[in-house]
């Protein structure tokens, strides 16, 4: 399953928040709906049982409240995906990454097997449908989140390769599972951001910090043992490149995630490096483009959105593109597709009140068409416009209007863009107005109930004002695409 993350530090966010940030794709064959919603304790299970695997794991008798972005349509499990928790802690679970023959060879992921003639059931570990549900409600802090999941991983094991970003106001973490059993996790630093693109990110680990003090980095606690049994450690110097040891260098990986992080790169560092050319520093096809890098100006939200929607604009490589070679149009695999569940930006924003910190930016299908819209976090429900999604093609909710809107406005494009791009900004604006008119509201409030009541109230006015602007633009967009209908006359008797 294809996604895209984006992580910035307080130190390189233009407001000096954190934010955490990932695309949701669907696998390839099938779109999965999704919801903005928010879990209650009582929701909780005390025994989770997983869908796909058949793991069930006792939980912890004291859930927290919190938001996340499960299916839609129920069948295969909860995927509940990203969300905030009351104690204001964001997870983004997960990035599907790669490994090699030599780990998994090692370490085996753990399968689901079922039940045969004369065999019984043997359920597999954990994995992505999973991990966000069963760890979110149980962490008050970044760090917390690392160790829960880390000692989850090593008990129960996972069935895939993923990376998981945790958050809090201070630290953001990214947990890399190795293997079936095995993990390892780095703090990302305050004046950097972060790209992951369905690989094996981490590209240096200091293993002595891990297995003692932990201030930067953590690990399982026999990360040395494991390496050295296996003969993983590549370096010639002894210093650790876990993309090295534990990642994947395939022909696939620079058609597929390779160039997804040279895009990223390429436009929060334009100077840094050369990026084209017949002597570039890094190409769609590096293998050590930079896991992170200090960007060039301070990162907004904006551009995380926008590097989160990247289509290859402005290279050969834009499938949109009316320039360059076409040969090269959609050769590599964008970031903005049309398999893009949902897109979450959760940004912890410092020197407020915990109850109003934190906003979670939500967007729906296809990232190339769609708008990126502002909620608070700390909240007891979701405006229906983001929650009533279900299987079946509506207008009403948020998510089956943003397909709409994505699949008109890619058969219309040349015609079209120009609608989605005031969409685009005109809701954002909107957004940010409304969001700095409750913030005003909310920090003259000190009754902890009627801050609750100005969040519902602030959330509910931006939810209207995107209902319309939706509409609007499905509107124009479907008359872009009606009059490119092949039994179009211009000849009428009017």
């Amino acid at each position: 399953m294809g996604c895209t993350t984006i992580l910035v530090g307080k130190k390189a966010s233009y407001d000096g928040s954190t934010m955490i940030a990932r695309n949701d794709d669907s696998g390839s064959g099938h779109f999965t709906p999704k919801k903005f919603v928010v879990i209650h304790p009582e929701d909780q299970p005390v025994k989770y049982r997983s869908e796909l695997s058949h793991v069930e794991v006792e939980l912890p008798s004291d859930p927290m409240r919190y938001t996340a972005m499960p299916n839609a349509v129920k069948g295969v499990g909860i995927w509940a995906a990203s969300g905030v928790n009351e104690a204001g802690v964001g997870m983004t679970a997960t990035e599907t990454i790669t490994s090699n023959p030599r780990v998994l060879g090692a370490d085996p992921l753990v399968t689901y097997q079922p039940a045969g003639e004369d065999t019984p059931e043997i359920p597999g570990g954990l994995g992505e449908e999973d991990l966000v549900y069963i760890v979110l409600p149980y962490i008050r802090s970044a760090r917390e989140g690392v160790k829960r999941l880390g000692s989850l991983l090593e008990k129960y094991g996972t069935y895939e390769m993923n990376g998981i970003a945790f958050q809090d106001q201070d630290e953001i973490w990214w947990l890399e599972t190795i293997g079936g059993h095995h993990w390892i996790a780095r703090r990302v630093p305050d004046d950097v951001y972060v790209v992951m693109p369905n690989q094996l990110g981490l590209d240096q680990f200091d293993l002595e910090d891990a297995l003692s003090t932990e201030k930067e980095y953590m690990c399982s606690s026999d990360m040395r043992e494991f390496i050295n049994e296996n003969h993983l450690d590549l370096s010639w110097d002894g210093v650790l490149n876990p993309r090295d040891a534990f990642g994947s260098h395939d022909d696939a990986d620079h058609v597929y995630n390779t160039p997804r992080a040279w895009i990223m790169e390429r436009y929060l560092n334009p100077h840094t490096y050369k990026w084209d050319g017949a002597d570039a520093d890094y190409t769609p096809a590096s293998d050590d483009i930079p896991w992170c890098l200090v960007p060039e100006k301070k990162v907004t939200v904006e551009d995380v959105k926008y590097v989160l929607s990247s289509h290859f604009q402005g290279t050969p490589y834009d499938p949109y593109g009316a320039y360059g070679d076409p040969s090269m149009k959609g050769a590599y695999r964008s970031i903005g597709i049309n398999r893009n569940d949902f897109l979450s930006v959760i940004q912890m924003r410092p020197g407020m009140e915990k109850s109003h910190n934190t906003l979670e930016w939500v967007a729906f299908a296809s990232n190339a068409f769609n708008v990126l819209v502002p909620f608070y976090a700390d909240i007891e429900e979701t405006p229906e416009y983001l929650s009533n999604t279900t299987g079946q093609v509506s207008t009403d909710n948020f998510y089956w209007s943003s397909r709409l809107i994505a699949a008109m406005a890619d058969a219309s494009y040349k015609k079209s863009v120009f609608h989605i791009e005031r969409y685009q900004e005109k809701v954002m604006a909107k957004g940010h107005e409304l969001i700095c008119k409750y913030d005003r509201l909310l920090a003259k409030e000190t009754d902890t109930k009627r801050q609750m009541e100005l969040k519902k109230e602030g959330n509910q006015q931006i939810a209207d004002m995107l209902k319309r602007e939706t509409a609007d633009t499905l509107d124009k967009v479907l008359f872009e695409l009606s009059s490119q209908m092949r039994n179009s006359y211009s000849r009428s008797d009017a």
